[in-house]
């Protein structure tokens, strides 16, 4: 048991971490890059549940995981499998009740825990059953979206520097000026396409020489503020800074 384990800062740091890549793990409209991460599940094929379902969605996603199972290192042994060397676990949280005797009153009393303990995806695990590892990473796809010539001027008419390659990433750049966007043709969507451009447009407006904002984010509470700043800019989250 890890006696000092904050869950919520774990947690805000997993997230925020997501959201500084480019790319959450619960958002990406687009084809390409990992593809998403699997909803996570046990090593005998029950479904995580809870907070447990986003930080192992987030270190899924930061690692590129394609494998839905978690093992603690005794499953993967008994499974038949070896967690390699020098691989690192991922943290989840099980949440019970004890009861204790009241001092005071000698009446038995029913009181919350939360422990915490480490599991591995299968894909760090060698000599496991072949249905047990992921899928071979997603390429882009052109899937035919296209442009809105409307939106393309007014997104123009701001200035903004905006580039476009098959990185397949979505982010603005704050330290050289300019918004990096996937090929309109590989997002699902020309409204996922233009939600995420105006997510990132909304970072461009905080540059130091515009509305002067992103400076402010030294800490992750001012971090989280610009993020709900462009998300009031868009119809659905997205991307972020990098």
């Amino acid at each position: 048991m890890a006696d000092k384990f904050d869950l919520y800062a774990h947690v805000t740091d997993s997230i925020i971490a997501s959201l500084k890549a480019g790319t959450p793990a619960w958002r990406k409209p687009w084809t390409g890059d990992k593809g998403g991460a699997p909803f996570p599940l046990r090593s005998n094929g029950e479904p995580y549940s809870g907070i447990n379902v986003l930080m192992l969605w987030l270190a899924a996603d930061a690692k590129g995981y394609r494998a839905a199972r978690w093992f603690t290192y005794k499953q993967a042994q008994e499974a038949g499998g070896q967690v390699r060397k020098g691989e690192k676990s991922s943290t989840v949280v099980k949440y019970g009740t004890f009861e204790r005797e009241d001092a005071e009153t000698g009446e038995e009393r029913r009181l919350p825990y939360l422990k915490a303990y480490r599991v591995f995806n299968a894909e760090q695990i060698d000599g496991l059953p072949a249905e047990y590892y992921g899928t071979p990473t997603e390429p882009a796809r052109d899937l035919g979206t296209e442009a809105d010539p409307a939106l393309d001027a007014f997104f123009a008419a701001t200035g903004a520097d905006i580039r476009t390659s098959d990185e397949p990433q979505a982010y603005y750049n704050p330290r050289e000026d300019f918004i990096h966007m996937p090929p309109i043709a590989t997002f699902h969507s020309a409204a996922g396409y233009y939600a995420t451009l105006a997510h990132e447009a909304t970072h461009w407006t905080g540059h130091k020489s515009r509305l002067d904002r992103l400076g402010r984010f030294t800490d992750r509470k001012a971090y989280a503020f610009e993020e709900l700043v462009a998300l009031s800019g868009q119809s659905a989250p997205s991307a972020t800074l990098q």
